[in-house]
């Protein structure tokens, strides 16, 4: 992928990205590393083309199967706080969808697992994500409720969606000493940081947010 695609033109410039990453510091985002990776994420290529113009303003935009990709200000504090007690092995990430949450993981991170449910979403994320070069990113089309067992403990566990409740399966994937961050809830949900020590999982609740119901079942 050539290197003009790549940084982008007019509203999709690294003027325009440099201008997000302000507002992020501005909302309270204070992880030097998150922000630069966002700052050299192309946003514009995890969207629709017509919508490429707007992937640097701090909104969840449409990416087509009722899935959303989700506002940069969600993304980097879901990753600030992942990465808060330092540097993560073995991360598992829960809905894929566009990729975008993938790349910003990537770097941070020393080996990513991500699942998504929705077949034309998981082909799209295959191919943009081994486009770009993100080679320690592993994908699988499958259930997010079973998590990704083979490759556990994870020492990080995010989650793209939200579930009434969070499934025993990824806490008992999630190592001692790890941290999980996954929105819960339905009507109301709140993002939730959970904490492993030993059989013991300590629970903070962080601020309200809105994503995607958790569903079962891989859709074709």
């Amino acid at each position: 992928m050539n290197e003009h695609y790549l940084s982008g033109i007019g509203m999709t410039s690294q003027r325009t990205r440099n201008r997000l990453v302000q507002r992020l510091q501005e909302a309270g985002i204070r992880n030097e590393e998150v922000l630069n990776v966002i700052a050299t994420t192309p946003r514009h290529l995890f969207v629709d083309e017509a919508l490429a113009h707007r992937a640097y303003e701090d909104t969840a935009l449409p990416i087509g199967n009722g899935q959303t990709i989700s506002q940069p200000y969600t993304v980097a504090r879901m990753t600030e706080t992942l990465l808060a007690n330092g540097p993560l092995e073995r991360v598992l990430e829960i809905g894929t969808g566009s990729g975008y949450q993938t790349a910003v993981l990537s770097p941070l991170v020393r080996t990513l697992y991500s699942v998504e449910r929705i077949e034309p979403l998981h082909n799209r994320a295959v191919e943009r994500l081994q486009s770009l070069g993100y080679d320690n990113v592993h994908l699988t089309l499958s259930d997010g409720t079973w998590g990704w067992p083979e490759h556990g403990p994870y020492d990080g566990i995010l989650a793209a969606a939200a579930p009434e409740e969070v499934p025993e399966s990824l806490l008992a994937q999630l190592a001692d000493g790890g941290r999980m961050v996954i929105p819960v809830g339905g009507k109301e949900q709140k993002l939730v940081l959970i904490t492993r020590r030993g059989d013991h999982f300590a629970r903070k609740t962080l601020e309200t947010v809105r994503f995607v119901p958790f569903l079962p079942g891989v859709q074709n």
